[in-house]
């Protein structure tokens, strides 16, 4: 009893003396916590109203809401009665440890800080980059994250992307669209290039300048290869692409234009 009797009393000057700060300690953060998100918000807001780029307004809103955070907790730790400089100095040691552990996430935070100054991209832009195809919704502090045209999410990591090719579709505001057509070699070129150019200007999406084109590409095995080569808007290139490619082999069959394709040859043997 004596010895539980001393542990309650040891129990109670640690309350008296440790609680307050604890409980003190717990409504900084609290209040702070809720500050950082109402202060993140104003400035969203006066970011937006000024026109900050969306990419950059993202940016730089992580990175503000991450610095309060970090100092936030510095408060709290000092709050409850640990000296400032002795963690600082431990937080130091640790975060050379660490930052050698994480020179891939190191990496990345540069990257993204070059991509954020250089701008290859921007959010709603079409890139490709190692390798993945997509549409850039979201750049990070570490990473990016892309919207494939199968309509899946890329996470790339900003340092092998500002290290890597960026191919940006969208910079330029206009697009090619590759399609190879085959005739055969006793079709009219002209005719079929006049069909062919006719299935172009008369879709909408297919910018007028610079002006499709329709040439010659390839005398092939079994037909003359046309290459066909019309422009759009990023956001309308698999539009153009499977509407350009079912018209005109609509127009070829419509004008009598023969579209070779292999043909098995059979050899009979005599019984």
């Amino acid at each position: 009893m004596e010895k539980a009797e001393e542990w309650f009393n040891y129990g109670i000057e640690l309350a008296k003396e440790f609680g307050p700060k604890l409980i003190t300690a717990i409504l900084i953060f609290i209040i702070g916590s809720w500050l950082i998100k109402k202060l993140i918000k104003t400035i969203g807001g006066v970011m937006s109203k000024s026109k900050y780029d969306e990419s950059l307004q993202r940016f730089l809103l992580n990175l503000i809401s991450w610095a309060l955070k970090i100092f936030l907790i510095i408060i709290v730790i000092s709050r409850l009665g640990v000296d400032v400089t002795t963690f600082a100095a431990v937080i130091a040691a640790a975060g050379l440890a660490v930052g050698l552990a994480l020179q891939g996430s190191l990496s990345n935070f540069a990257g993204g800080v070059l991509i954020m100054i250089f701008r290859p991209y921007k959010i709603g832009d079409l890139i490709e980059a190692q390798g993945v195809l997509g549409a850039v919704k979201e750049i990070e502090i570490f990473t990016t994250k892309l919207i494939t045209p199968e309509n899946k999410l890329a996470i790339i990591p900003n340092g092998t992307l500002a290290n890597g090719n960026i191919i940006n579709y969208t910079a330029e505001g206009k697009m090619r669209v590759d399609i190879v057509i085959g005739i055969g070699y006793d079709e009219d070129i002209k005719q079929a290039k006049e069909v062919l150019l006719e299935v172009l200007t008369s879709n909408d999406k297919v910018l007028k300048d610079p002006a499709p084109s329709i040439n010659v590409l390839n005398l092939g095995e079994s037909s003359v290869d046309l290459a066909i080569r019309p422009y759009c808007t990023p956001e309308d290139y698999w539009d153009v692409y499977f509407a350009i490619t079912e018209h005109c082999k609509i127009a070829l069959d419509k004008a009598g234009i023969e579209i070779p394709y292999p043909h098995a040859v059979e050899i009979q043997k005599d019984a």
